[in-house]
Protein backbone atom coordinates (compact mmCIF):
# COMPACT_ATOMS: atom_id res chain seq x y z
CA UNK A 1 0.00 0.00 0.00
CA UNK A 2 1.31 3.44 -0.85
CA UNK A 3 1.98 5.87 1.99
CA UNK A 4 0.43 9.32 2.14
CA UNK A 5 3.76 10.86 1.23
CA UNK A 6 3.28 9.65 -2.34
CA UNK A 7 0.11 11.66 -2.80
CA UNK A 8 0.35 14.79 -4.88
CA UNK A 9 0.49 18.09 -2.95
CA UNK A 10 -2.84 19.71 -2.33
CA UNK A 11 -2.32 23.41 -1.39
CA UNK A 12 -4.91 24.97 0.88
CA UNK A 13 -5.06 28.14 2.93
CA UNK A 14 -4.26 27.29 6.56
CA UNK A 15 -6.12 28.79 9.48
CA UNK A 16 -3.89 30.53 12.01
CA UNK A 17 -3.01 28.23 14.89
CA UNK A 18 -4.17 30.74 17.44
CA UNK A 19 -4.92 34.46 17.23
CA UNK A 20 -2.20 36.02 15.06
CA UNK A 21 0.55 33.72 16.29
CA UNK A 22 1.54 32.48 12.85
CA UNK A 23 -0.51 34.73 10.54
CA UNK A 24 2.50 36.69 9.36
CA UNK A 25 4.72 33.69 8.62
CA UNK A 26 3.62 32.62 5.13
CA UNK A 27 5.93 31.58 2.30
CA UNK A 28 5.69 32.19 -1.36
CA UNK A 29 7.47 29.01 -2.54
CA UNK A 30 6.01 25.75 -3.79
CA UNK A 31 9.00 23.72 -2.63
CA UNK A 32 9.04 20.02 -1.82
CA UNK A 33 5.97 19.78 0.41
CA UNK A 34 7.23 16.75 2.26
CA UNK A 35 10.43 18.52 3.32
CA UNK A 36 8.69 21.67 4.46
CA UNK A 37 5.89 19.83 6.26
CA UNK A 38 8.17 18.99 9.15
CA UNK A 39 6.34 18.45 12.45
CA UNK A 40 3.05 19.63 10.99
CA UNK A 41 0.29 17.75 12.78
CA UNK A 42 -3.05 17.43 11.05
CA UNK A 43 -6.30 16.91 12.88
CA UNK A 44 -9.00 14.41 12.07
CA UNK A 45 -12.28 15.90 10.83
CA UNK A 46 -14.23 17.70 13.51
CA UNK A 47 -11.34 18.71 15.77
CA UNK A 48 -11.08 22.37 16.51
CA UNK A 49 -7.55 23.23 15.43
CA UNK A 50 -5.18 22.56 12.58
CA UNK A 51 -1.46 22.92 12.83
CA UNK A 52 0.70 24.44 10.13
CA UNK A 53 4.45 24.58 9.87
CA UNK A 54 5.46 28.10 10.89
CA UNK A 55 7.26 28.61 7.57
CA UNK A 56 4.31 27.56 5.41
CA UNK A 57 0.79 28.88 4.97
CA UNK A 58 0.00 26.76 1.93
CA UNK A 59 0.57 23.09 2.54
CA UNK A 60 -0.52 19.54 1.80
CA UNK A 61 -3.52 18.48 3.85
CA UNK A 62 -2.28 15.29 5.46
CA UNK A 63 -4.26 14.32 8.53
CA UNK A 64 -2.50 12.82 11.48
CA UNK A 65 -4.91 9.91 11.75
CA UNK A 66 -3.08 6.66 10.87
CA UNK A 67 0.19 6.35 12.72
CA UNK A 68 3.02 3.94 13.48
CA UNK A 69 4.95 4.48 16.72
CA UNK A 70 8.67 3.92 17.10
CA UNK A 71 10.77 3.99 20.25
CA UNK A 72 14.46 3.58 21.02
CA UNK A 73 15.13 1.59 24.20
CA UNK A 74 18.45 2.79 25.60
CA UNK A 75 18.15 1.94 29.31
CA UNK A 76 15.87 0.33 31.86
CA UNK A 77 13.79 -2.79 31.42
CA UNK A 78 11.77 -3.98 28.44
CA UNK A 79 8.59 -3.36 30.47
CA UNK A 80 9.59 0.28 30.98
CA UNK A 81 10.23 0.70 27.26
CA UNK A 82 6.84 -0.82 26.42
CA UNK A 83 5.08 1.40 28.99
CA UNK A 84 6.70 4.47 27.44
CA UNK A 85 5.44 3.44 23.99
CA UNK A 86 1.97 2.71 25.45
CA UNK A 87 1.94 6.25 26.85
CA UNK A 88 2.96 7.58 23.43
CA UNK A 89 -0.02 5.69 21.97
CA UNK A 90 -2.32 7.38 24.50
CA UNK A 91 -0.85 10.75 23.54
CA UNK A 92 -1.38 10.02 19.84
CA UNK A 93 -5.00 9.02 20.46
CA UNK A 94 -5.52 12.20 22.50
CA UNK A 95 -4.31 14.13 19.42
CA UNK A 96 -6.91 12.35 17.29
CA UNK A 97 -4.77 9.62 15.71
CA UNK A 98 -5.45 5.93 15.17
CA UNK A 99 -2.44 3.84 16.20
CA UNK A 100 -1.83 1.01 13.73
CA UNK A 101 1.46 -0.43 14.99
CA UNK A 102 4.39 0.25 17.27
CA UNK A 103 8.01 -0.88 17.28
CA UNK A 104 10.87 -0.54 19.75
CA UNK A 105 14.54 -0.82 18.92
CA UNK A 106 17.25 -1.65 21.47
CA UNK A 107 20.26 0.67 21.07
CA UNK A 108 22.93 2.15 23.30
CA UNK A 109 21.84 5.59 22.10
CA UNK A 110 19.66 6.97 19.28
CA UNK A 111 21.29 7.04 15.85
CA UNK A 112 22.41 10.64 15.13
CA UNK A 113 21.34 10.38 11.48
CA UNK A 114 17.99 8.59 11.49
CA UNK A 115 17.19 8.01 15.21
CA UNK A 116 16.87 4.22 14.68
CA UNK A 117 19.61 3.50 12.14
CA UNK A 118 19.35 3.25 8.36
CA UNK A 119 18.61 -0.50 8.25
CA UNK A 120 15.82 -0.24 10.81
CA UNK A 121 14.51 2.87 9.05
CA UNK A 122 14.05 0.81 5.86
CA UNK A 123 12.24 -1.88 7.88
CA UNK A 124 10.04 0.86 9.33
CA UNK A 125 9.27 2.06 5.79
CA UNK A 126 8.01 -1.44 4.93
CA UNK A 127 5.78 -1.49 8.04
CA UNK A 128 4.38 1.95 7.21
CA UNK A 129 3.48 0.85 3.69
CA UNK A 130 2.10 -2.50 4.87
CA UNK A 131 -0.38 -0.98 7.36
CA UNK A 132 -1.18 2.10 5.26
CA UNK A 133 0.06 4.72 7.76
CA UNK A 134 0.61 8.36 6.87
CA UNK A 135 2.70 9.37 9.88
CA UNK A 136 5.48 8.01 12.09
CA UNK A 137 5.66 9.26 15.70
CA UNK A 138 8.99 8.87 17.50
CA UNK A 139 9.15 8.48 21.28
CA UNK A 140 11.75 11.19 21.80
CA UNK A 141 12.78 14.65 20.63
CA UNK A 142 14.50 14.46 17.24
CA UNK A 143 16.95 16.96 15.82
CA UNK A 144 16.06 18.75 12.57
CA UNK A 145 18.58 16.56 10.71
CA UNK A 146 17.08 13.36 12.15
CA UNK A 147 13.59 14.44 11.11
CA UNK A 148 14.72 15.20 7.56
CA UNK A 149 16.70 12.01 7.09
CA UNK A 150 14.18 9.63 8.70
CA UNK A 151 11.38 11.11 6.63
CA UNK A 152 13.38 10.63 3.45
CA UNK A 153 13.95 6.95 4.25
CA UNK A 154 10.47 5.96 5.48
CA UNK A 155 8.74 8.10 2.83
CA UNK A 156 6.13 9.36 5.31
CA UNK A 157 5.72 12.31 7.63
CA UNK A 158 7.70 12.06 10.89
CA UNK A 159 6.62 13.69 14.16
CA UNK A 160 8.46 13.53 17.47
CA UNK A 161 7.07 13.26 20.98
CA UNK A 162 7.68 16.95 21.74
CA UNK A 163 5.72 18.19 18.72
CA UNK A 164 2.90 15.80 19.59
CA UNK A 165 2.61 17.06 23.18
CA UNK A 166 2.76 20.67 21.98
CA UNK A 167 -0.07 19.94 19.57
CA UNK A 168 -2.23 18.42 22.34
CA UNK A 169 -1.60 21.47 24.51
CA UNK A 170 -2.60 23.72 21.61
CA UNK A 171 -5.91 21.84 21.34
CA UNK A 172 -6.69 22.01 25.04
CA UNK A 173 -5.63 25.55 26.01
CA UNK A 174 -8.71 27.71 26.50
CA UNK A 175 -7.65 30.79 28.44
CA UNK A 176 -5.76 33.70 26.90
CA UNK A 177 -2.75 32.91 29.07
CA UNK A 178 -2.84 29.21 28.26
CA UNK A 179 -2.92 29.92 24.54
CA UNK A 180 -0.06 32.40 24.83
CA UNK A 181 2.06 29.93 26.80
CA UNK A 182 1.48 27.16 24.26
CA UNK A 183 2.22 29.46 21.31
CA UNK A 184 5.48 30.53 22.95
CA UNK A 185 6.50 26.91 23.55
CA UNK A 186 5.69 25.98 19.96
CA UNK A 187 7.82 28.79 18.58
CA UNK A 188 10.73 27.89 20.84
CA UNK A 189 10.50 24.35 19.50
CA UNK A 190 10.10 25.43 15.87
CA UNK A 191 12.92 27.96 15.72
CA UNK A 192 15.91 25.58 15.39
CA UNK A 193 13.92 23.39 13.02
CA UNK A 194 13.19 26.41 10.87
CA UNK A 195 16.92 27.00 10.65
CA UNK A 196 17.61 23.37 9.75
CA UNK A 197 15.00 23.32 7.01
CA UNK A 198 16.21 26.61 5.64
CA UNK A 199 19.75 25.29 5.16
CA UNK A 200 18.39 22.14 3.54
CA UNK A 201 16.15 24.20 1.28
CA UNK A 202 18.99 26.49 0.24
CA UNK A 203 21.13 23.54 -0.80
CA UNK A 204 18.27 22.00 -2.72
CA UNK A 205 17.21 25.19 -4.49
CA UNK A 206 20.68 26.25 -5.54
CA UNK A 207 21.12 29.40 -3.48
CA UNK A 208 20.06 31.94 -6.10
CA UNK A 209 22.93 31.72 -8.61
CA UNK A 210 22.27 31.70 -12.36
CA UNK A 211 19.18 32.54 -14.36
CA UNK A 212 17.03 29.55 -13.59
CA UNK A 213 14.13 31.60 -12.24
CA UNK A 214 11.94 30.51 -9.34
CA UNK A 215 12.92 26.87 -9.58
CA UNK A 216 16.55 27.65 -8.75
CA UNK A 217 16.47 31.09 -7.15
CA UNK A 218 16.07 29.62 -3.66
CA UNK A 219 14.09 31.51 -1.02
CA UNK A 220 16.85 30.19 1.25
CA UNK A 221 18.58 32.46 3.71
CA UNK A 222 16.78 35.73 3.02
CA UNK A 223 13.36 34.21 3.57
CA UNK A 224 14.48 32.13 6.53
CA UNK A 225 16.06 35.16 8.20
CA UNK A 226 12.84 37.13 7.71
CA UNK A 227 10.76 34.35 9.23
CA UNK A 228 13.18 33.95 12.10
CA UNK A 229 13.03 37.68 12.90
CA UNK A 230 9.23 37.62 12.85
CA UNK A 231 9.15 34.62 15.18
CA UNK A 232 11.52 36.36 17.61
CA UNK A 233 9.30 39.47 17.56
CA UNK A 234 6.20 37.36 18.21
CA UNK A 235 7.94 35.49 21.04
CA UNK A 236 8.95 38.77 22.68
CA UNK A 237 5.34 39.96 22.42
CA UNK A 238 4.05 36.73 23.97
CA UNK A 239 6.56 36.96 26.83
CA UNK A 240 5.37 40.49 27.61
CA UNK A 241 1.73 39.37 27.60
CA UNK A 242 2.48 36.41 29.87
CA UNK A 243 4.42 38.66 32.26
CA UNK A 244 1.44 41.04 32.48
CA UNK A 245 -0.95 38.17 33.22
CA UNK A 246 1.49 36.82 35.80
CA UNK A 247 1.39 40.20 37.57
CA UNK A 248 -2.39 39.99 37.82
CA UNK A 249 -2.19 36.52 39.33
CA UNK A 250 0.44 37.68 41.83
CA UNK A 251 -1.90 40.47 42.97
CA UNK A 252 -4.63 37.91 43.64
CA UNK A 253 -2.18 35.73 45.56
CA UNK A 254 -1.08 38.72 47.65
CA UNK A 255 -4.72 39.49 48.45
CA UNK A 256 -5.25 35.92 49.60
CA UNK A 257 -2.11 36.03 51.75
CA UNK A 258 -3.16 39.38 53.22
CA UNK A 259 -6.50 37.87 54.12
CA UNK A 260 -4.66 34.88 55.59
CA UNK A 261 -6.32 32.36 53.29
CA UNK A 262 -4.13 29.23 53.10
CA UNK A 263 -3.58 27.75 49.66
CA UNK A 264 -3.47 24.13 48.49
CA UNK A 265 -2.23 23.02 45.05
CA UNK A 266 -3.12 19.74 43.36
CA UNK A 267 -0.35 18.31 41.17
CA UNK A 268 0.24 14.95 39.60
CA UNK A 269 0.75 12.90 36.48
CA UNK A 270 -1.71 13.48 33.69
CA UNK A 271 -4.92 11.44 34.04
CA UNK A 272 -4.24 10.69 37.74
CA UNK A 273 -7.65 12.11 38.72
CA UNK A 274 -6.74 15.62 39.89
CA UNK A 275 -9.86 17.33 38.54
CA UNK A 276 -12.10 14.62 40.00
CA UNK A 277 -10.45 15.16 43.38
CA UNK A 278 -10.94 18.93 43.12
CA UNK A 279 -14.63 18.35 42.42
CA UNK A 280 -14.91 16.05 45.46
CA UNK A 281 -13.26 18.54 47.79
CA UNK A 282 -15.08 21.66 46.56
CA UNK A 283 -18.30 20.56 44.90
CA UNK A 284 -17.05 22.27 41.74
CA UNK A 285 -17.88 21.01 38.27
CA UNK A 286 -14.48 21.11 36.60
CA UNK A 287 -14.18 19.16 33.33
CA UNK A 288 -13.36 15.52 34.03
CA UNK A 289 -12.22 13.36 31.12
CA UNK A 290 -10.44 10.05 30.81
CA UNK A 291 -7.86 11.76 28.62
CA UNK A 292 -4.35 13.10 28.86
CA UNK A 293 -4.02 16.83 29.50
CA UNK A 294 -7.78 17.41 29.94
CA UNK A 295 -6.85 20.29 32.29
CA UNK A 296 -4.39 22.95 31.14
CA UNK A 297 -5.56 26.22 32.62
CA UNK A 298 -5.22 26.40 36.41
CA UNK A 299 -8.55 26.32 38.23
CA UNK A 300 -8.69 28.06 41.63
CA UNK A 301 -11.63 27.21 43.93
CA UNK A 302 -12.47 28.08 47.50
CA UNK A 303 -13.14 25.30 49.99
CA UNK A 304 -13.55 24.82 53.74
CA UNK A 305 -12.03 22.36 56.19
CA UNK A 306 -14.24 20.19 58.46
CA UNK A 307 -13.93 22.87 61.17
CA UNK A 308 -14.93 25.64 58.77
CA UNK A 309 -11.57 27.20 57.87
CA UNK A 310 -11.41 28.62 54.37
CA UNK A 311 -8.64 27.77 51.94
CA UNK A 312 -8.07 27.97 48.19
CA UNK A 313 -7.33 24.88 46.11
CA UNK A 314 -5.76 24.99 42.65
CA UNK A 315 -5.86 22.29 39.97
CA UNK A 316 -2.74 22.42 37.79
CA UNK A 317 -1.71 21.03 34.43
CA UNK A 318 -0.92 17.32 34.41
CA UNK A 319 2.68 16.26 34.06
CA UNK A 320 4.12 13.51 31.90
CA UNK A 321 7.55 11.92 31.63
CA UNK A 322 9.98 13.83 29.42
CA UNK A 323 7.69 16.85 29.45
CA UNK A 324 9.24 19.16 26.83
CA UNK A 325 11.43 21.75 28.51
CA UNK A 326 9.85 24.39 26.26
CA UNK A 327 6.54 23.68 27.98
CA UNK A 328 7.99 23.71 31.49
CA UNK A 329 9.50 27.13 30.76
CA UNK A 330 6.35 28.46 29.08
CA UNK A 331 4.10 27.25 31.90
CA UNK A 332 6.48 28.33 34.64
CA UNK A 333 4.29 31.29 35.62
CA UNK A 334 1.24 29.04 35.93
CA UNK A 335 3.16 26.41 37.86
CA UNK A 336 4.17 29.08 40.37
CA UNK A 337 0.76 28.38 41.92
CA UNK A 338 2.42 25.19 43.17
CA UNK A 339 5.53 26.97 44.47
CA UNK A 340 3.41 29.53 46.34
CA UNK A 341 1.11 26.95 47.97
CA UNK A 342 1.07 26.09 51.67
CA UNK A 343 0.43 22.42 50.87
CA UNK A 344 0.86 20.23 47.79
CA UNK A 345 -1.56 17.37 47.20
CA UNK A 346 0.45 15.06 44.94
CA UNK A 347 -2.12 12.80 43.27
CA UNK A 348 -0.97 9.45 41.91
CA UNK A 349 -2.97 6.79 40.09
CA UNK A 350 -2.90 3.74 42.39
CA UNK A 351 -4.10 1.51 39.56
CA UNK A 352 -1.28 2.48 37.17
CA UNK A 353 1.34 -0.23 36.51
CA UNK A 354 4.24 2.11 37.39
CA UNK A 355 3.05 4.74 39.91
CA UNK A 356 6.51 5.28 41.42
CA UNK A 357 7.85 6.30 37.99
CA UNK A 358 5.02 8.82 37.72
CA UNK A 359 5.76 10.22 41.18
CA UNK A 360 9.42 10.68 40.21
CA UNK A 361 8.51 12.42 36.92
CA UNK A 362 6.21 14.89 38.68
CA UNK A 363 8.76 15.64 41.39
CA UNK A 364 11.37 16.41 38.73
CA UNK A 365 9.11 19.15 37.33
CA UNK A 366 8.27 20.39 40.84
CA UNK A 367 12.01 20.85 41.42
CA UNK A 368 12.30 22.69 38.11
CA UNK A 369 9.76 25.32 39.24
CA UNK A 370 11.41 25.72 42.68
CA UNK A 371 8.52 24.12 44.56
CA UNK A 372 10.44 21.27 46.21
CA UNK A 373 10.16 22.97 49.61
CA UNK A 374 6.35 22.93 49.69
CA UNK A 375 4.96 20.37 52.20
CA UNK A 376 3.62 17.37 50.25
CA UNK A 377 0.83 14.90 50.96
CA UNK A 378 0.70 11.97 48.53
CA UNK A 379 -2.90 11.17 47.57
CA UNK A 380 -3.15 7.63 46.19
CA UNK A 381 -6.24 7.87 43.97
CA UNK A 382 -8.38 5.27 42.17
CA UNK A 383 -8.34 2.94 45.19
CA UNK A 384 -11.49 1.31 43.84
CA UNK A 385 -9.53 0.10 40.80
CA UNK A 386 -6.16 -0.69 42.41
CA UNK A 387 -5.07 -4.05 43.77
CA UNK A 388 -4.32 -4.41 47.51
CA UNK A 389 -0.73 -5.37 46.64
CA UNK A 390 -0.23 -2.20 44.57
CA UNK A 391 -1.67 -0.01 47.33
CA UNK A 392 0.53 -1.71 49.94
CA UNK A 393 3.67 -1.15 47.83
CA UNK A 394 2.82 2.53 47.37
CA UNK A 395 2.06 2.97 51.07
CA UNK A 396 5.45 1.50 51.97
CA UNK A 397 7.27 3.77 49.50
CA UNK A 398 5.33 6.90 50.53
CA UNK A 399 4.75 6.97 54.31
CA UNK A 400 3.01 10.37 54.25
CA UNK A 401 0.00 9.36 52.17
CA UNK A 402 -3.75 8.89 52.11
CA UNK A 403 -5.66 6.38 49.98
CA UNK A 404 -8.81 7.71 48.27
CA UNK A 405 -11.17 7.18 45.39
CA UNK A 406 -12.36 10.47 43.93
CA UNK A 407 -14.97 8.49 41.99
CA UNK A 408 -16.62 6.73 44.97
CA UNK A 409 -15.67 9.11 47.79
CA UNK A 410 -13.62 6.52 49.68
CA UNK A 411 -11.06 8.16 51.98
CA UNK A 412 -12.14 11.74 51.22
CA UNK A 413 -13.09 12.49 54.86
CA UNK A 414 -9.66 11.28 56.00
CA UNK A 415 -8.04 13.47 53.34
CA UNK A 416 -9.99 16.51 54.57
CA UNK A 417 -8.76 15.91 58.13
CA UNK A 418 -5.13 15.46 57.06
CA UNK A 419 -5.39 18.55 54.87
CA UNK A 420 -6.68 20.65 57.76
CA UNK A 421 -3.92 19.42 60.07
CA UNK A 422 -1.29 20.27 57.44
CA UNK A 423 -2.44 23.84 56.80
CA UNK A 424 -0.47 26.54 58.64
CA UNK A 425 -1.98 27.53 61.98
CA UNK A 426 -2.49 31.11 63.03
CA UNK A 427 0.13 32.78 65.17
CA UNK A 428 -1.76 35.19 67.45
CA UNK A 429 -4.44 34.34 70.02
CA UNK A 430 -7.02 37.07 70.67
CA UNK A 431 -9.82 37.53 73.23
CA UNK A 432 -12.24 40.13 71.90
CA UNK A 433 -15.76 41.47 72.36
CA UNK A 434 -17.03 42.47 68.94
CA UNK A 435 -20.20 44.62 68.84
CA UNK A 436 -22.98 43.35 66.64
CA UNK A 437 -22.62 46.35 64.32
CA UNK A 438 -19.15 44.97 63.41
CA UNK A 439 -20.50 41.52 62.59
CA UNK A 440 -18.42 41.32 59.40
CA UNK A 441 -15.32 40.97 61.60
CA UNK A 442 -16.82 37.90 63.26
CA UNK A 443 -17.39 36.39 59.81
CA UNK A 444 -13.76 37.08 58.88
CA UNK A 445 -12.48 35.41 62.04
CA UNK A 446 -14.54 32.33 61.20
CA UNK A 447 -13.35 32.32 57.58
CA UNK A 448 -9.67 33.12 58.09
CA UNK A 449 -8.88 32.10 61.68
CA UNK A 450 -9.32 29.28 64.18
CA UNK A 451 -12.22 29.98 66.56
CA UNK A 452 -11.50 28.45 70.00
CA UNK A 453 -14.57 29.77 71.85
CA UNK A 454 -17.59 31.91 71.01
CA UNK A 455 -20.40 33.39 73.13
CA UNK A 456 -23.18 35.81 72.24
CA UNK A 457 -23.79 38.47 74.93
CA UNK A 458 -25.92 41.56 75.25
CA UNK A 459 -22.98 43.74 74.19
CA UNK A 460 -21.74 41.66 71.27
CA UNK A 461 -19.92 38.48 70.37
CA UNK A 462 -17.23 37.18 72.70
CA UNK A 463 -14.52 35.44 70.72
CA UNK A 464 -11.33 33.61 71.54
CA UNK A 465 -9.46 32.74 68.35
CA UNK A 466 -6.08 32.30 66.68
CA UNK A 467 -5.64 34.66 63.75
CA UNK A 468 -2.91 36.07 61.53
CA UNK A 469 -1.07 39.15 62.81
CA UNK A 470 -2.74 41.59 60.37
CA UNK A 471 -6.25 40.50 61.43
CA UNK A 472 -5.18 40.58 65.11
CA UNK A 473 -4.20 44.22 64.61
CA UNK A 474 -7.68 45.05 63.29
CA UNK A 475 -9.27 43.25 66.25
CA UNK A 476 -7.10 44.97 68.84
CA UNK A 477 -9.64 47.78 69.26
CA UNK A 478 -12.08 45.22 70.67
CA UNK A 479 -9.66 43.41 72.96
CA UNK A 480 -10.98 42.48 76.40
CA UNK A 481 -8.98 44.04 79.21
Amino acid sequence: MTSAAHHSPHPAKADALMDDAHADLGVDAEADGRRLDRAALRRVAGLSTERADVTEVEYRQVRLERVVLVGVWTSGTADEAERSLAELAALAETAGAVVLDGVIQRRDRPDPATYIGSGKARELRDIVQEVGADTVICDGELSPAQLVRLEEVVDAKVVDRTALILDIFAQHATSREGKAQVALAQMQYMLPRLRGWGQSLSRQMGGGAGGGGMATRGPGETKIETDRRRIHERMARLRREIAEMKSGRELKRRDRRRNSVPSVAIAGYTNAGKSSLLNRLTGASVLVQNALFATLDPTVRRATTPSGRSYTITDTVGFVRHLPHHLVEAFRSTLEEVAEADLLLHVVDGAHPAPLEQLASVRAVIRDVDAAGVPELVVINKADAATPAALAALAEAEPHHVVVSARTGQGIDTLRQLLEAALPHREVQVDVLIPYVAGSLVARVHADGDVLAEEHTADGTLLRARVAPDLAAELSAYART
